[in-house]
């Protein structure tokens, strides 16, 4: 067994609390919104690294550009560096002695890279730099995808979260209806796209930074050495960022399917129906998904007490592609419907974000209970990342020790998103909220006459087959035995579930 894997094994169950694999401190964290702002930062981060920088991701095209709207960008540096991921991750090779580079991406998309000539060429011009590594990671069950969204460097500053870097996915705050900067690399526009992840500094990046390495050895990757003290002396935190957070405590959750004798690990599902429990007033989301059926659950549950918190889902109006909008669009449907049966008092409510009339798509993966949790990640609501995806997830929770002071933060973030939008200011936010009570209330009331806003979503009438395949679970499995025998614990809606009992009266009706 290899080194890295006796170290990540060693602290594979960390912490004895549910639904969390680790705690660490992080002297400063923020949470960047939107690929424009991400990839900006993550040029400036790279820059400043000094002995490694470990990429691990769902997908990655060199294609990209880091800074969009010109070609070169000039910071001080005697050489300019190019914006172009390719030729940037090869500039830093030829400029930054001793940097190694290693990027590890899920296996399935390594068919695209013939339709990707000049991720080709890269891949060709890295190939003689031995400090350059790319792999392709096969290590998941059968079905399974490597969904996490991971950049660790000199195991001192991290990323985790939602955005890959990829094509499809630079957008700015503003999500301008017709933005001819979002285009892809061969030159057809792109529409709208919302996403979110979040840096983090000091002993919460070296933790996954333990994680990443657990990951490349699994991978067969060749040994990664620990990061020397002196290369952490130097953060790569760039220099012009705000820390949102300073000096707290970071809470990390996975899931990683059962595969080669390892037991499932599904932290991410358990977190989210304790932190779904724990919820007074309210919760803010935002998923590209609403399909779990654990996460259901336990909204079912706070539906049903006298007195729910308001819980408020932002997501895309539609999956993307056809086979997805079948299996997603229709299970998120009759997960809403049945959901609609508990709530008497109007207390959840799925909204899609637009821009004029144009739909932006949220991959964004956040969640915001009452101010007091901050959680974002790889991790959509939906079945595959509870328990057959490889994710991580990140949070702060003010109730920790030493974290109280980051309840206003999080408040700003969420008056933030809210503000992004509904097209407003965000100090208009608060004042709103007060006058109206709550998120849903403050929505209704601005109206839509905004060139951004959150509009409700409007359930689809669905037809026997279409019902059929919501329920089955077929295409959005938690595990294994799901996706070969998706009729063989009830689908979408178990028979011994809350959901699964209103689910069949309402069939009773029909």
């Amino acid at each position: 067994m290899r080194p890295e894997l006796d170290r990540a094994d060693a602290v594979e169950d960390a912490s004895e609390e549910p639904g969390v694999w680790r705690y660490a401190k992080a002297t400063r964290a923020t949470v960047l919104i939107d690929a424009e702002e991400y990839f900006q930062t993550m040029q400036q981060a790279m820059l400043n690294a000094r002995e490694r920088i470990l990429m691990i991701g769902w997908d990655f095209d060199t294609r990209i550009h880091l800074e969009q709207g010109r070609r070169w960008y000039q910071k001080g540096f005697r050489r300019t560096y190019p914006s172009r991921l390719g030729s940037f991750i090869l500039w830093l090779n030829r400029h930054r002695d001793g940097l190694e580079i290693r990027i590890l991406k899920w296996s399935f998309g390594a068919f695209k890279f013939f339709s990707r000539g000049s991720m080709m060429v890269d891949l060709i011009r890295w190939w003689p730099h031995r400090r350059i590594d790319f792999k392709f990671d096969t290590n998941h069950p059968v079905g399974a995808s490597h969904h996490q969204k991971i950049v660790v460097i000199d195991d001192h500053v991290a990323v985790c979260g939602g955005i890959d870097m990829t094509t499809m996915r630079w957008d700015t705050r503003e999500h301008q209806e017709d933005d001819q900067r979002r285009k892809r690399p061969r030159g057809p526009v792109y529409g709208p796209w919302h996403d979110a992840t979040m840096m983090i500094e000091g002993e919460a990046a070296a933790a996954l930074g333990d994680l990443g390495r657990d990951r490349w050895a699994r991978a067969n990757g060749p040994k990664l050495d620990p990061i020397k003290a002196a290369a952490k002396e130097a953060s790569a935190w760039p220099d012009k960022l705000q820390a949102q957070f300073e000096n707290v405590e970071i809470g990390i959750a996975r899931t990683r399917g059962a595969y080669a004798g390892q037991p499932v690990i599904d932290e991410i599902a358990e977190l989210f129906e304790r932190q779904i429990a724990s919820a007074k007033e309210y919760i803010y989301a935002e998923s590209q998904y609403f399909t779990s059926q654990r996460i259901a659950q336990a909204i079912a549950q706070r539906l049903a007490e006298e007195n729910p918190p308001e819980i408020l889902i932002v997501h895309a109006e539609h999956a993307e592609g056809w086979l997805e909008q079948q299996a997603m669009d229709h299970a998120r449907a009759e997960l809403v419907r049945t959901l609609g049966q508990l709530d008497v008092g109007n207390n959840l409510g799925l909204y899609v974000p637009f821009t004029g009339k144009t739909p932006i798509y949220v991959h964004a993966k956040i969640m915001i209970i009452d101010d007091r949790i901050l959680r974002i990640g790889s991790a959509n609501m939906n079945n595959r990342s509870m328990g057959l995806d490889s994710e991580c997830d990140v949070f702060v929770d003010c109730e920790r020790p030493g974290n109280a002071h980051c309840s206003r933060e999080i408040a700003r973030l969420r008056h933030s998103l809210l503000a992004e939008h509904c097209g407003l200011e965000i100090d208009e936010v608060p004042g709103l909220l007060a006058r109206h009570g709550s998120m849903a209330a403050m929505i209704r009331e601005i109206g839509t006459g905004r060139n951004r806003t959150l509009r409700r979503f409007e359930l689809p009438e669905l037809s026997g087959v279409q019902e059929a395949l919501a329920e089955s679970s077929l295409m959005d499995p938690e595990g294994t035995d799901e996706m070969f025998e998706p009729y063989a614990h009830g689908g979408l809606f178990r028979t011994d579930s809350l959901l699964g009992k209103v689910r069949s009266k309402l069939m009773k009706r029909k």
